[in-house]
This record gives C-alpha cells, sequence and structure tokens, in this order.
C-alpha cells in the first residue's frame, strides 16, 4: 500500500504546510483567531488545537507500536487527551510551539520507520475505549488525510479573512 519513503514524504509536507499555515494565522490577533467561524472545530485556533490534539492521540498510540520507536519516547509525559476539542496549550504562540514540536516529531519517527515495523498491525483504543487492530498503512494514511482535510478548513478560513497561506499542493513542496 505504502512505503516508508512515502510516510517520510508526507511527514515533510506535513511540516511544511504547518509552517505555512502557522506563519499566515500569526499575522491575525488572537480575538480574531478565536472567532466563531462556523467550521468543525468553530475557530481558527479552535481548529490548530484539534490537529495538534489528534496528532498527539495518534502519536502515543504510535509510540505503543511493538517497533518501540526510540523517537516517540517523550510523548509519554504527555497526557492523553480525552477530548477531540480538548485545549492542549493556552495562546497562539504556545500553539505554535506544541505544533512544531509536533511535527519534528512526525518526521524524526518517519526517519526511524522500517519496512518490517510498516508490515506490522497497530492495536490501540479508540476514544470510546474499543480495542481497535489496524494496518499500520492504514493508519498513516488517515494520520496524513486527517491532517490535509482540517488544513484545507483552515486555509478557506484564512482566506475569507483575505489572507493567502500560498501554494498548498504536495507537489510545490520545495525538496528536501
Amino acid at each position: 500500500m505504502i512505503s516508508c519513503d512515502y510516510v517520510r514524504h508526507m511527514a515533510r509536507y506535513n511540516r511544511w504546510m504547518n509552517d505555512k499555515l502557522y506563519a499566515v494565522a500569526a499575522t491575525l490577533p488572537q480575538t480574531a483567531l478565536d472567532a466563531e467561524r462556523g467550521a468543525f472545530f468553530g475557530s481558527i485556533s479552535g481548529t490548530l488545537n484539534h490537529l495538534l490534539v489528534a496528532d498527539t492521540i495518534w502519536l502515543k498510540r504510535l509510540a505503543a507500536h511493538p517497533a518501540g520507536f526510540a523517537s516517540l519516547k517523550p510523548l509519554q509525559e504527555l497526557a492523553m487527551p480525552a477530548r477531540l476539542d480538548l485545549p492542549l496549550v493556552d495562546g497562539f504562540a504556545a500553539q505554535q510551539q506544541r505544533r512544531q514540536q509536533l511535527d519534528a516529531l512526525i518526521v524524526q519517527w518517519s526517519q526511524e520507520l522500517t519496512p518490517a515495523a510498516l508490515a506490522q498491525v497497530l492495536d490501540y483504543h479508540n476514544m470510546r475505549g474499543e480495542a481497535q487492530s489496524r494496518p499500520l498503512p492504514e493508519v498513516l494514511v488517515h494520520l496524513f488525510n486527517h491532517q490535509t482535510h482540517h488544513r484545507g478548513q483552515l486555509t478557506t478560513l484564512l482566506s475569507q479573512l483575505g489572507l493567502d497561506v500560498g501554494v498548498t499542493d504536495l507537489i510545490a513542496m520545495p525538496a528536501a
């Protein structure tokens, strides 16, 4: 289905796009970031927070993978979010810092991923506490697709405010 190279490429794309989004969002006052805009998670800051929550959840699940990824050990000190809208940090600067930390972890983890680890199944519990077992490639496609979905919402919200994130196409990402 997917390769380790695909995962590494998507990890880089994820970081590139998040850097672009946060650079544009940083031009707005906190009140504009917090304003209700009718998105799934309400506001720009609510949507940015949701991505932090979802990525934290998935990275903590990946940290329990049988491969024992050393790069994900720092996540042990973070609590597992109990809700998909749980505020993880206070204010935009803290959100941006957490985003950069998570993106660095995702890139570092992607470098650690091996074909053998990718071929395994990930066992985890969903938000309702139900045991799940999914092929790791399926989980990773979901992780990156989920990020892209909500970043699309964010680019729309920013565009409605007259702000341009620029080109978002994967093919336009600068070479490593």
